[in-house]
């Protein structure tokens, strides 16, 4: 029917018990079909072809399905007894509602750092719910799924939400709202967060990686753990990771480089670099970041687990269960099975695991199809097996086929090129997905139950990817890559209501499937069946491949095959005319991608490359293996890039920046073809005429596309081709110039740089190639030269000689490609090799005649040489060989021993002395013998052939007894002589007294196998007649004693009689015994015969049998005896019920023989052959059941007269009584003939008959009582199991019409019959009642009353809505809505009173959801609205006080009058509050101040934000209101809710008005005095905080402004403190107020800007001073220390480390330099290597100045130092003199006397501030400075430090 055909399902074949619902294509959620094709035998010839074909149609769809022609019916290969398959198990029930796999760890770690940092709080312990703890992770993850708290709120999903928490708890309304309540409790704050977050990360998405100051700024607030770059390029991380962790690397390429974007777990503190993970990121995300590890569950996660092993018939009986356990054993059609299906996938009907046999490799379990290697089936034909086995549409063929994209791909890859089978159950799924590499994919459903597929067009796949994100955004979330993990479903009416295009496609039996490129695809089995699926590429896949791999370059997913080597190969094999356009396109693409990163990597500095490995079957795809892109993971076919510190690791030339942080310059391009042959290999798809053509189009193309690749140099711009002409001109100089390894070396490196370029670098190839050759020839010239050297040298060593091959190959050309001198040595050694050559050949002729000695001398003459002659080794063969002949021809001459020397050793020797061509005395003795042993062994030939007499073979055997020839015949001789005499020996033992053993069976054994040896002997023997004789009479004894052991037949004892005598054997004991035997028997074989004949007793019978057993012969007319006995037993035992249930006495329970059965045995008694008594009884009980059958007749002829009355009339009573009477007489019946004890077949009759009287009576008593509708159902149900024979009679169908009237009237009068059936139907039905033939007159009447009562409702609707809306109450609406409930039917008007009544009852339960959650007590929603009406009074009244100056007559801290309660004036606002709302002034204890002047002077930011200073109402959004108010205009009715609803919105409206002019006037004040600010916005926030309802965005804005003030209070108070604010402060304050934009021209802004900028400067300046190593002069640095003292701000890091500069060491006085120090084991003072004159650090160091003379005592050091410190003028000395520590430890002093030390003039250092004394101190010239050298350790690693 061709393609053209296209038409919807119109048939379906019926498997199992499944109905033909799905006829139109439309599933229970209206999926439109997909398109059918039904290809005719001449289109179905080639697959490729016709998909080709129909693709424009099917294509767009996504899925096509084909029904291939009637004759197409491949069999099935599969052995199904033996077939067994592993299974996965699936979870149905979780393929969509499941939470997504989050770890509650990570969760849990985030949750607290959020609560810890944003709310100041800790997260709750233990948190119950329904009983047991409530899992945050699970709850959060189940909101998100359904879009957040106020999308599940306003649609009403908190069931749905509770479901994934509790998934097997009970839901009700009040737990519900209890988990409502917890998750806005404890979530809602962390889901504001978590959303916020998300839209940073959004627009950071937007930004480049590199941002500026505001992105650090904002890091650093955030305080995440990250590596990042400084402002210097220094790689750091944020300033909450206290210290860098050393070795960190990434998880994904597993290198430690790049740190800046090395991304870090918050949890597992593992690394991943941004460009690593999949998808990958741009930049860093703000906020906590987890891994996917941390983050997914190994506990939750999900996944097809592996199941059991099951072999085909297991599997059926599981599947049988699960489809009995859903549907039971009754018919159920397809549709509700669909719909059933997605009910268990969106979790709404309970848990469902079971089992699927997916994804078997077929080259593993087997194929479906026939195959070549397969056994064939003994029930198929080989022609059709053959057939199906090379079909194009066998799928083991399918991507093999000429013009597919996967015939060239080597390797079976399973799935794509090896077919999967699939054997499925009831609703086992194949999940949302498409193919790998975007193939297309054909399925065959070998047999089974249909399978439903589902397809969204390749054209749609990201508007359904969007769908799936947007429903699913948690396990998204959770899994960026989810889709690629086939385990997740979604309703297609989701996709349908979302506008995403989906079809359905039902595959039957014999049915293919094609799914196209790109298509998402999924579906379930309705049952047990198997199908089969594999991939192909036609052409037209080509675009959709590239897309595919650059999709799993961006998820970094391996892919399945290098979709480049695809292209490249399919280039070079393929031939397809049509594949040329598509193959064409795609390479195009592939080669301007590889041209610009080649290029690019050329700009940036990579200039080595090298050229791949060819390989060594590049026709194939997949032969070899390429290394893999650490970053991508995708193959690196065409091109590469590697570096030398990581030898096995690549990237792709995309990645090539994140490989190393090594220079360009040291990395390598790796390219398989330069782009010359890519542009090529494109060209050669156009297929030119010749090569030539392809050239010359090759140039001009490249001509056409020309363009200057160029780079900067120091210089300006320098393209590649000036690069290529200058290396050209080099290399030019290099070939005329001597040989240069190192230039020859260094200019092929440098051509590198050009050999991947196009056909622009031709000429550098060749040349390069040039080079390349005469650098080959000449270091293997110069090889030849060393190696001729070395072995001219020493004989001995371990070179190898140079091969005279080599030398001829090298010097062959008399054009050399370079100048190298070498060659000409090398010549010279050719002509005498030569020589030497042409001398062993002489010697080698075959007319030479040479001596042993003269070959010796030639040979020694090669061995010399230093290179190596071919003809050599067949010298020394030949002299070896003559060596060899000579000593083997002496040993076999010389032997003596028997048999030592072989016959093919002598015939060798005489053939080798022939080739050798040598004359040795040797030869004649050699021939001689040689001769003898031939003549032996032609004569031991001849008596093989004939078979002799053993005394023949005994006599020539005697004549070579010694010979030292071994001859194999005379080996073969002996043994056939020692065989035969063997045989003779056994032979005698055998026949000795043969006749007298006892074991006849073992010498008939022993006797055949004598027989069958002598068959085998080659010498004649004489023996064998008597054998056989011997044998013959064994074989008679044999079957005598098997005769006496069993019991034989007389006919066989008779003829072994007969074979006795005849052989002679009668007067053996054994033959006599047995002929005594024989005449007993037929002497009772004569009594058996006289029995049989005459019909005697039975106990004559048993006689014969009894003596039969005692002969041991089986008699002829025994087995007539015994079956006469078994007959007669076997019909006695029949009779035997019938005899017992004759007698009187024998109970009634049990069980009675059939009638039919007695008749049967009184026929067969008449057969019997013995003679019975019983005959008599059981004619006797026959008669009476035949005479009780004849009445039980005559009483159903009396009942079917009754079937034939056709109208009762008035007489129902009188009819009633005859019945009755008949069911009696019936009865009585039924009684008799159970008391005779048999089964009649009239008792069922009977009592059929009786049943349906009883139904007679029963439906007639229905017209006098009004039954239930249920006894009206049991009466029809009975009905229809009434007997065939009586439901045509025309009382039993006016009854069941009546039946069925009946049931329709109460139907009407039921309260739920009403609301489902409208007056007309109820009046038809009172119509109907005319035309019955049964009167119901009670029900009539009902009936009439029931349309009487509707129509009285009717007039009170229609009036009501004739009213005004104003004046229709709600009490009016809610009485008609009850009373047409219970009497109204169906109708209009009742449709629409119920829908104005749920529309009030809605628009209350919206307003209970909005306001009741502010209020804290539970009231009625009326009360509610009256209580926010009054806080929005009260704060229209300070909101008015606060500009006209009136009193607030209430306490604005709790919103109750002040009459109430004794009140205080606030000192600030001079309003009145309770004395509990106020606190204390700090200024004055009897001043008070209410909570809001408190709070603002305070200037601490709550955690909580500014929503709640007082415990009261919770603020509602005044948009909310708005819209209940604007949806009451949609009502019908008003209600005082409506009213004061009314009311108060306007008063909040009213109240934003003044809310947004005070918070207006706020946010604009920069001034200095924030006295009229805090004024207004204390007024503003008790407003607010009186307020239960206000607009969101001015709560938002005054949330700003008091952000704002409390930023001003706080940086005011900073710079009015006492103390100076630290550089550290004035950042962090400003980055504060960037955090709430505060304005630029804000008065404290541009102070603490001004402070921080002295700060930063003075700070920097001094960082520089301190590093500088004494370069800035003492003054200056004391200059800048006092100018750092003098800062408004405290800069103390920064003064230390000046101070730590401005001390001086040594004897040199200067400070800290980083040169090597020592320090005194006494004074612990420093002291400079070269000042002190040492090289090295000694053990113990003591400084000259504590290395006092023993003449010398602390008073004269004292006294000199202090003459010194005295004068205006001294001398430097060379060591000191004095420490400048005022202490030293008293455990290293314990030998010295205590120590006075000198006071300098104390109190005028005392006056000095700290900066003066530190430079006076250091002025002193003789002043040193003692540091501790714990210290000084750290400062420097030069320093030495001694051990104390």
């Amino acid at each position: 029917m061709g393609k053209g055909r296209l038409r919807e399902e119109g048939k379906r074949v019926s498997m199992g018990s499944w109905s033909d619902d799905l006829s139109s294509g439309l599933g229970p959620r209206n999926i439109p079909a997909g398109p059918v094709f039904y290809p005719s035998e001449e289109e179905f010839k080639d697959p490729l072809d016709y998909i080709n074909t129909i693709r424009p149609e099917a294509e767009p769809y996504g899925i096509c399905k084909i029904v291939p022609p009637s004759s197409w019916k491949p069999p099935f290969a599969l052995d199904m007894d033996s077939f067994a398959f592993p299974t996965k198990t699936q979870a149905i029930h979780q393929l969509q509602a499941r939470c997504a796999s989050s770890d509650p760890k990570t969760f849990a770690l985030d949750y607290n750092r959020f609560l810890e940092k944003h709310c100041g709080k800790k997260a709750k312990k233990r948190v119950v719910f329904e009983g047991e703890l409530l899992d945050f992770c699970k709850l959060f993850n189940a909101v998100k799924r359904f879009g957040g708290h106020d999308a599940v709120t306003r649609a009403k999903k908190w069931g749905e939400v509770f479901r994934f928490v509790r998934a097997r708890g009970k839901i009700s309304e009040c737990s519900k709202h209890v988990l409502s309540q917890l998750y806005w409790e404890h979530l809602h704050d962390y889901e504001e967060y978590y959303y916020r977050l998300n839209r940073q990360k959004n627009k950071s998405c937007k930004r480049d990686l590199n941002c500026g100051k505001k992105c650090e700024t904002e890091d650093e607030i955030l305080g995440y753990k990250r590596r990042r770059r400084n402002k210097e390029g220094e790689r750091v991380k944020a300033q909450k990771v206290e210290e860098e962790e050393l070795g960190q690397i990434c998880e994904q390429c597993r290198s430690g480089l790049h740190g800046e974007v090395m991304l870090l777990c918050d949890r597992c503190n593992k690394g991943w670099h941004i460009y690593c993970l999949s998808p990958p990121l741009k930049r860093i995300p703000p906020g906590n970041w987890y891994c996917f590890e941390c983050l997914n569950s190994d506990k939750d996660s999900f996944g097809f687990v592996q199941g059991k092993q099951f072999s085909l018939e297991g599997f059926r009986r599981v599947a049988d269960r699960l489809k009995k356990k859903w549907f039971g054993s009754a018919h159920t059609s397809q549709m509700q099975v669909e719909q059933k299906f997605w009910e268990i996938v969106e979790g709404s009907v309970g848990e469902l695991e079971i089992m699927y046999g997916s994804d078997l490799d077929t080259s593993v379990y087997g194929s479906g199809f026939p195959r070549a290697i397969d056994k064939k089936p003994s029930s198929v034909d080989a022609n059709i097996w053959n057939e199906y086995c090379s079909s194009p549409w066998n799928l083991n063929n399918l991507p093999r086929l000429q013009g597919s994209m996967l015939r060239s791909v080597h390797h079976n890859i399973a799935g794509v090129m090896v077919p999967w089978l699939y054997v499925g159950m009831l609703f086992s799924s194949f999940c949302w997905h498409f193919e790998d590499h975007c193939f297309y994919s054909m399925n065959y459903l070998h047999w089974g139950e249909p399978k439903c597929w589902y397809s969204v067009p390749g054209n749609e796949a990201q508007s359904f990817e969007k769908v799936m994100r947007d429903s699913l955004p948690d396990l998204f979330e959770a899994q960026p890559d989810l889709l690629f993990q086939l385990v997740t479903m979604l309703n297609p009416s989701v996709l349908l209501a979302k506008g995403v295009p989906v079809c359905s496609i039902l595959q039957e039996p014999g049915n293919f499937v094609i799914t196209f490129p790109r298509s998402y695809h999924g579906g379930f089995n309705f049952g047990l069946n198997c199908a089969e699926a594999v991939n192909f590429a036609p052409a037209d896949w080509l675009p959709h491949g590239g897309f595919g791999a650059e999709l799993y370059r961006h998820y970094h997913k391996a892919a399945v095959l290098s979709h480049e080597e695809l292209l490249c190969v399919a280039a070079k094999n393929e031939n397809d005319a049509r594949l040329s356009a598509y193959l064409k396109t795609e390479l195009h693409r592939i080669y301007d991608q590889e041209k610009t990163w080649r290029e690019r990597l050329w700009r940036n500095g990579i200039t080595r490359s090298s050229q791949m490995v060819s390989r060594k079957r590049p026709e194939y795809v997949g032969a070899e293996e390429d290394s893999m892109c650490i970053i991508c993971q995708q193959f690196l076919y065409l091109s590469a890039v590697g570096c030398t510190c990581r030898p096995l690791t690549f990237v792709c030339l995309e990645h090539w920046e994140h490989l190393c942080e090594c220079t360009p310059n040291k990395l390598r391009l790796f390219y398989r073809h330069s782009l010359a042959e890519l542009n090529d290999l494109l060209h050669t798809v156009d297929k030119p005429d010749s090569k030539e053509a392809a050239s010359v189009l090759r140039r001009k193309s490249c001509a056409e596309k020309a363009v200057a690749l160029a780079k900067k140099v120091k210089g300006g711009h320098v393209t590649l081709v000036q690069l290529a002409e200058e290396w050209i001109l080099r290399a030019c100089k290099i070939i005329e110039h001597p040989y240069s390894r190192h230039a020859y070396a260094t200019a092929i490196e440098e051509a590198e740089q050009f050999l991947w370029a196009g056909s622009e670098m031709d000429f550098v190839r060749e040349m390069r190639n040039n080079l390349v050759q005469a650098q080959k020839w000449a270091e293997d010239v110069r090889e030849c030269i060393s190696m001729v050297k070395l072995w001219s040298k020493d004989h001995k060593c371990d070179i190898k000689k140079i091969q005279m091959d080599q030398i001829n190959k090298l010097l062959r050309s008399s054009n050399v490609p370079c100048n190298e001198p070498g060659h000409l040595q090398l010549q010279e050694h050719q002509r005498e090799a030569s020589k030497l050559t042409n001398e062993i050949n002489s010697a080698l002729s075959e007319h030479s005649e040479i001596s042993v000695a003269d070959l010796q001398n030639l040979c020694s003459k090669a061995i010399d040489s230093p290179i190596y002659i071919p003809e050599s080794e067949k010298l020394e063969y030949k002299l070896s060989a003559v060596k060899v002949w000579l000593d083997n021809a002496r040993n076999c001459i010389n032997q003596k021993s028997h048999s030592s020397v072989e016959i093919d050793m002598l015939c060798k020797l005489e053939a080798e002395i022939l080739d050798l061509q040598l004359q040795v005395p040797e030869t004649e003795p050699l021939t001689f013998l040689t001769r003898e042993a031939k003549s032996c062994q032609s004569r031991c030939s001849d008596m093989l052939k004939n078979r002799n007499t053993l005394e023949e073979v005994e006599q020539f055997l005697s004549e070579f007894e010694d010979f030292t020839v071994n001859i194999p015949e005379l080996n073969l001789l002996r043994k056939y002589y020692d065989d035969t005499t063997s045989w003779k020996s056994r032979v005698n033992i055998v026949l000795m007294n043969i006749q007298d053993q006892e074991d006849q069976e073992n010498v008939v054994d022993e006797l055949i196998i004598l027989q069958k040896d002598a068959s085998l002997l080659q010498i004649q023997v004489n023996e064998l007649p008597c054998l056989e004789l011997e044998h013959t009479k064994a074989c008679c004894r044999v079957k005598a004693i098997k005769a006496f052991r069993s019991k034989m037949s007389m006919d066989f004892i008779r003829q072994l009689m007969l074979e006795a005598t005849t052989l002679q054997m009668e007067k053996e004991k054994l033959f006599t015994d047995l002929s005594q035997r024989l005449a007993v028997a037929m002497s009772v074989e004569e009594r058996a015969k006289l029995c049989l004949g005459s019909r005697g007793e039975i106990s004559e019978f048993e006689d014969v049998l009894r003596a039969s057993e005692d002969i041991g012969i089986i008699l002829p007319s025994l087995h007539d005896v015994i079956d006469a006995i078994s007959v007669t037993n076997v019909w006695l035992m029949k009779s035997k019920p019938f005899l017992i249930h004759d007698s009187s006495d024998i109970p009634a329970s049990e069980s009675c023989p059939r009638v039919d059965v007695l008749k049967e045995l009184v026929l067969e008694s008449e057969q019997l052959k013995i003679h019975l008594e019983e005959r008599s009884v059981l004619d006797k009980v026959l008669k009476k059941c035949t005479d009780w059958e004849e009445d039980a007749s005559s009483l159903l002829q009396a009942v079917e007269k009754l079937w034939k009355i056709d109208i009762i009339g008035d007489g129902i009573t009188s009819f009633i009584s005859e019945l009755e009477g008949q069911v009696l007489s019936i009865e009585t019946a039924m009684k008799a003939g159970l008391s005779l004890g048999l089964v009649f077949t009239m008792i069922p009759k009977l009592q059929d008959a009786c049943s349906m009287l009883k139904w007679f009576i029963k439906a007639l008593s229905f017209s006098f009582v009004i039954p239930t509708s249920e006894e009206v159902g049991m009466m029809l149900d009975a009905a229809v199991k009434l007997p065939l024979e009586y439901k045509s009679c025309t009382l039993v169908v006016a009854l069941i019409d009546g039946l069925n009237w009946l049931g329709q009237a109460l139907e009407c009068l039921h309260p739920r019959g009403r609301l489902q059936l409208e007056l007309g139907s109820v009046e038809e039905v009172l119509v109907l009642s005319e035309k019955i033939y049964i009167p119901f007159p009670t029900i009539v009447s009902h009936l009439r009353d029931a349309v009487q009562k509707h129509n009285l409702w009717l007039e009170q609707v229609i009036l009501f809505f004739g009213l005004n809306s104003e004046d229709r109450t709600w009490n009016v609406l809610l009485q008609l809505k009850e009373v047409g409930n219970a009497e109204a039917f169906r109708c209009s008007e009742l449709k629409k009173i119920l829908s104005e009544v749920n529309k009030v009852e809605q628009w209350m339960l919206e307003c209970e959801d909005v306001i009741k959650p502010t209020v804290t007590k539970e009231i009625p929603l009326l009360f509610a609205l009256i209580e926010i009406k009054d806080t929005l009074e009260k704060a229209f009244d300070i909101y008015s006080t606060s500009k006209n100056g009136a009193a607030i007559i209430f306490c604005t801290c709790c919103s109750s009058n002040v009459e109430q309660q004794e009140l205080l004036t606030c000192s600030v606002c001079k309003e009145g509050s309770h004395r509990h709302c106020s606190t204390p002034s700090l200024e004055d204890a009897m001043l008070s101040v209410c909570a809001f002047c408190n709070f603002m002077k305070s200037s601490i930011l709550p955690h909580g934000g500014f929503g709640s200073l007082k415990a009261g109402l919770k603020h509602l959004e005044l948009d909310k209101l708005a819209i209940l108010l604007s949806d009451a205009n949609d009502l019908c009715t008003w209600n005082k809710e409506r009213r004061v609803l009314h009311q108060v919105v306007e008063k909040a409206r009213a109240c934003n008005d003044f809310l947004t002019e005070l918070v207006d006037f706020a946010l604009a004040y920069v001034a200095k005095d924030l006295t009229i600010v805090i004024g207004k916005l204390c007024t503003a926030l008790k407003a607010t905080e009186v307020a239960a309802a206000c607009d969101g965005p001015g709560i938002k804005k005054l949330d700003l402004a008091l952000t704002r003030n409390s930023w001003k209070i706080r940086a005011e108070k900073l710079l009015e403190s006492s103390e100076k604010p630290t550089i550290q402060q004035v950042q962090h304050y400003l980055k504060e107020g960037d955090a709430v934009n505060i304005p630029p021209e804000d008065y404290y802004r541009l102070k603490l800007e001004e402070f921080g900028n002295l700060g930063l400067q003075w700070a920097n300046t001094a960082k520089k001073v301190s590093m500088d190593g004494g370069l800035l002069e003492l003054n200056k640095v004391f200059e800048l220390i006092s100018e750092g003292e003098n800062l408004p701000v405290y800069c103390g890091k920064e003064l230390k480390l000046l101070r730590d500069r401005s001390m001086l060491y040594c004897i040199c006085r200067r400070p800290y330099d980083r040169r090597a120090m020592v320090a005194c084991d006494k004074c612990d003072e420093w002291y400079h290597f070269d000042c002190v004159e040492i090289s090295l650090a000694p053990k113990i160091y003591i400084c000259p100045a504590c290395d006092l003379q023993p003449n010398e005592d602390f008073c004269a050091s004292k006294s000199i130092t202090q003459e010194r410190y005295s004068c205006s003028k001294f001398e430097e000395p060379h060591t000191p003199l004095r420490r400048s520590e005022l202490r030293r430890n008293s455990q290293r002093h314990k030998s010295f006397p205590k120590k006075t030390f000198i006071d300098v003039d104390s109190t005028t250092i005392r006056n000095f501030s700290g900066s003066d004394r530190l430079l006076w101190r250091n002025r002193k010239t003789l002043r040193r400075v003692a540091r501790k050298r714990s210290e000084l350790e750290t400062l420097s690693p030069f320093f030495y430090v001694q051990n104390s």
